[in-house]
Parts: C-alpha cells; structure tokens; sequence
C-alpha cells in the first residue's frame, strides 16, 4: 500500500540561516523560509529542533512549532533567531505545507558545523550572504 503513495516532490523552497545586524549594531542570525514557487503556499507549518553532541554529551534542543499560514509566491518569512551555541549541533526544520491543496512536506538539516561564513551564498530573494539549503 505504501508503495502506491507518491507524494509530490518538494522544489522551490529553500530554508536559509543569515547574519544580520539588530538594534543594538550587533550580528544576530536568523532563519528564514523562501518560497522561490510562482504559487502561494498555504498552512506552512515548519517545526525546528536541533540534536547532537556538545562535549562528548547528547544534546536535543526544545521543539518548536511555527505556523506561517499564508507564504505568497516569490517571497520569505523570518522564522526564528539562531544562536551560535548551538551551530556545532545539526539544527533541523521540517516544513509542511499545501500548494494547490496538495499536501507536501520536507526536512531540512543544517548538519553540525555547517552554519560557517566558508558555507556562505547569496540567498535567494533575500539577497544577502547566508547559508543556505533547497
């Protein structure tokens, strides 16, 4: 039965960790979701958890849950700050969401380490340096 379920493939979504300057002139990186589709993506839920080892001891990070409801074509929403801290674990974001009333999901892993200024990109729409994972 499982085998008769082919569920779309997910492409034009990109997940991106980016430095940023706040209030206070200091850097801050953030995550963000970019929907690099010409459709709208409705009840975008993305959870996000990072998980490893920090000292030769496992670490898991809370879970959190963000509902972004509506993402329109050609555009990205900001869905958490990051903190360095936790770059030397893998930090994973899986994504839900209907396009046309399909249903699709994915995971998106920034494994450890991975979230270095050597990894930077342009991110898309966004358009500064980043990290980035489509």
């Amino acid at each position: 039965m499982k085998k008769d379920i082919n569920p779309p493939a997910v492409k034009d979504i990109a997940m991106a960790v980016v430095p940023e300057l706040n209030e206070l002139n200091e850097t801050v990186y953030n995550v963000y979701f970019i929907n690099l589709k010409d459709d709208d993506l409705e009840g975008v839920l993305v959870s996000s958890r990072g998980y490893g080892e920090i000292k030769g001891e496992k670490v898991n990070t809370s879970e959190l849950r963000h509902f972004l409801d509506v993402v329109p074509a050609k555009s990205y929403r900001k869905i958490e700050p990051i903190i360095e801290d936790v770059f030397v674990l893998s930090n994973q974001y899986w994504v839900s969401f209907y396009e046309n009333k399909v249903m699709s999901d994915k995971k998106y892993v920034f494994v450890a380490g991975s979230i270095d200024q050597k990894n930077f990109t342009d991110v898309p729409l966004i358009g500064i340096p980043g990290v980035v994972i489509s």
